[in-house]
Order: structure tokens, then sequence, then C-alpha cells
């Protein structure tokens, strides 16, 4: 095979999601000749079939709940329905404006853009159109997709995706959301704002049960109170089609029934068939395996995104990806600390954390080591102005640093960044009581959290 040009590039980049594109125009940005290959379009997963389009879902559920409970406000309004078809242009708007501006943003770095499927063809090259790419080195970046469970077939129809889910032309009636984490509970969440009934089906004890035991129990509470029934600590045993649904089997015998079954459980790499094995680059169940700089055993080859076995975020993505490109441009790079990555789950209300939770942290410095405190946002403000309910909780290390911030209400991402900061600086709670924050905001309230562990509470009892 052809190489299609004379030139060998600094960096051939496999995949243009999250991290594939950040790594491209990073090192463009540093000067390396980069090619960016993609067979669907720039942006990947969270573009075009995960965070954004989801989030603008939600957000028109959370429009659609707010008309329901103006007169709560004073505000004399009425509730139609759902006009799914505009909810779905509203949507796709978004998606095609942010992603115009993103293939502007790759024109304008001068990165040679390939369309095709690619596969690696050697420690220094990709295969693409009939030709040959060849590169000082490679990044894959080739992402991920929903994954299903043996016996269970995605039809499109009645069992679905959360790709599926994201272009559906109706409310469904009904539905089974099976798996209880972040795509579970976000679909569950808008769903519910558009009208439908929903059960969550999680095998484990919680919802969200990646993070800290207190914000799974706060969003359980606020579930219930939303009607949105969930059924946890049984696993999946089998699904098959009514006359006009789906019949949902547990372990335990107990059966559920819907119009839909939304299977959520979790995203798999994309790495089959690509050339990866065959190149020598080690594997784990699908997963390319890497150190802290996202290398792998190839010295040639570096892997970012989901496609690697570390957090499933597009953030993690864009940060993965910079660091790539920066090392491969001899500049001085810092392993990513994933614990201080933070994470937002945008269902009614919003779960937001950064750092340990509290059983992580008494694992690593002692249970008698560790301190934790509760805030409840009933003493917050603008939360009772907005109606919201929730905690922020921090957990400390006794006499130490602040190494867990978890928050659950609504408009909790927006406070999320501060709380990386306190995280990854390593702030004690009498420095973030010192600084002042804004009244009346919601923001207030990490200030009142930090306060209240400083031993000097002001809007909180002692």
């Amino acid at each position: 095979m052809a190489n299609d040009a004379s030139t060998v590039f600094d960096l051939v980049i496999l995949g243009s999601g999250s991290g594939g594109y950040a790594a491209a125009l990073r090192g463009a940005q540093l000067g390396l000749d980069v090619a960016l290959i993609e067979k669907n379009k720039a942006g990947g997963t969270c573009l075009h079939n995960g965070c954004i389009p989801a989030k603008a879902l939600l957000h028109a559920g959370e429009i659609a709940d707010q008309a329901r409970e103006s007169e709560q406000f004073g505000v004399k309004a009425t509730f139609e329905g759902i006009d799914m078809p505009a909810v779905q242009k509203y949507k796709d708007e978004v998606v095609t404006g942010l992603y115009k501006g993103l293939q502007g943003l790759i024109a304008s770095r001068k990165v040679t853009y390939i369309e095709g499927e690619g596969k690696l063809s050697s420690p220094t090259s990709v295969d693409v159109n009939g030709q040959r790419v060849q590169g000082r080195h490679v990044l894959l970046a080739t992402g991920s997709v929903p994954k299903s469970l043996p016996g269970l077939e995605i039809d499109g129809d009645r069992i679905i995706s959360s790709d599926h889910a994201l272009h559906l032309d109706r409310v469904p009636k009904s539905a089974i959301v099976l798996g209880g984490g972040v795509i579970g509970v976000e679909f569950a969440s808008a769903w519910k704002s558009f009208g439908s009934e929903i059960t969550i089906i999680e095998g484990l004890k919680h919802l969200v049960p990646v993070e800290d035991e207190n914000s799974s129990k706060l969003l359980e509470r606020a579930f219930r109170k939303r009607g949105i029934k969930f059924n946890l600590g049984t696993f999946f045993e089998k699904a098959e089609y009514t006359q006009d649904g789906v019949r949902v089997t547990l372990a335990d015998g107990k059966t559920f029934e819907a119009e839909v079954l939304l299977v959520a459980i979790g995203r798999g790499p994309v790495s089959q068939g690509l050339g990866y094995e065959e190149q020598g680059v080690a594997m784990d169940r699908g997963y390319v395996l890497v150190d802290e700089y996202m290398q792998t055993n190839v010295p040639t080859i570096s892997a970012v995104g989901d496609l690697v076995p570390t957090l499933q975020l597009a953030h993690v993505g864009f940060a993965e990806g910079i660091l790539v490109a920066e090392r491969l441009a001899g500049l001085k790079t810092v392993p990513i600390d994933y614990d201080g990555v933070p994470k937002v789950t945008y269902c009614h209300p919003e779960v937001a954390s950064v750092g340990l939770s509290e059983a992580k942290a008494k694992e690593v410095y002692g249970a008698d080591k560790v301190v934790a405190l509760k805030y409840n946002l009933a003493g917050n403000g603008k939360s009772k102005i907005l109606k919201t309910s929730g905690e922020i909780k921090l957990v400390q290390v006794k006499d130490g640093a602040v190494v867990g911030v978890h928050m659950v209400g609504d408009r909790m991402g927006e406070q999320v960044g501060e709380a990386q900061l306190i995280y990854n600086w390593e702030a004690l709670p009498a420095e973030v009581a010192q600084l002042l924050h804004a009244h009346p905001t919601q923001n207030e309230a990490l200030g009142e959290a930090h306060l209240a562990l400083a031993g000097k509470p002001l809007h909180a009892h002692d």
C-alpha cells in the first residue's frame, strides 16, 4: 500500500472524539504536523451521541417541569405537552452549531483531516482509503459504543441504546431503564420530565454507585418524590417482547413491563478489528493499556479517551489528548490525578463530586483520620429561591486538607469548578472559609460548608 504523500507526519491520530481532536488542536498549536483520521464526524460520542445532545434533552425536560410548576412562583403558565420533533430540532441545532465551530477550529490549526475508516498498519502508520498515512507517532483515540449483555439484543425499536434514545421521535409512555449509572439516571430524569413512567433496574445497591453513598441516597430520595421507580440490588435475567412492549425479568423472578427498554449499562471500547493487537499493543478486555503518560507498550503508540481504562468523560479525553501532544512536543508533562477530575450527573437534581468518597478516604487514610461534614441546602438562600433541596458533603483528613466534595441539588454541576480547585490545591477548610462567596448564590453553600468544617459556622447549626 503506497503512502499518499511524501510527508511523514509528526502525529497521526485515529479518531476525532474529545481525546483525538484535543491532541490534534494542541499538537498543531505546538508546531507538530498532525493528521486526524475520522470515519464519522469530528467531535465523537460527546458531541454527537452523548454529553451535548443528552444535556439538551435534559434542559428541555427542565423547561417542561418549570412550566408545570410555575404557579408556585406566582406565574400562571399552561403546560400543553412535549413536541418531540421540535425538541429534536432544538437539540440538533445545538449540536450542529458546535460541530461547525469544531470543523473551523481544525481547519484553522492546519490539521490534515482525513475522512475514512482507518486501521493501524504498523507502529508508525495507519491505513485509510487505500492509502498509508505515516507518522513518527500514532495516537489511538477510537472511543466507545453502548454495551449490552449476553443474550440481550438491542433492536433499536423496543430495546434501545442511548444512541437510539437520543433520536426518538416520540415520548415513550413507559420505559424500563437497565442501569442506574450516569447514562441511565439522566435518561430516566429527562423522560420523566417529558411525562413517561419510569422504572430503573440497577443490580448494585444504589443509583450512581460510583458516587459517595450519601449522594446516592439523596438522589434516590429525590427520584422517589418525582415518582421515578427503581429496583436495586438484583441483576437482570432476561427481556422478552409482550404484545405492545417489553417484559424484563430479574434474577429473583420479579418482572417489569414497559413500552421500551433502554439498555444503559455503560460503554465499551472500540478496538476490535483495528489492528491494535496485530501490532503488539497490550490490551485488556478490549481496552488499550497505557502508562501514566498515555503511552502504550509500543513506544511510538499512545492511546486516550474511552479506549483506555480511565474515567469515560469528555474532559478526561481533552486532558489526556493535550498531555500526549505536549509530551510529543517536548514539554514537561504531569500525569493526570483522576481523583481530582470533577464528575457531574445532569439529572434532576444534579449530582456533582470531586475527590474521594468518605468510604474511599477511610480506606486510604484510616477511619479515625477522616472527618465528614454535611451542609444542607435548606440554609442556602438561592437554593430556597430555586426551590431545590440537597446537600454538600465535605470529606477531610483530620486537621488536614479537604479530600472530597460531594454535592446534590439543582445546578450543583456549576459549583464543581471551585470544588476541584479545593481538592487539587489541597486546601484546608480554614483557607476556603476566609474566601468571600457572593450572596445570595448557590456557590455560597460551598463557603458555608467550609466555614462549618473550620469550626465557625454562619448559616448552619453548630
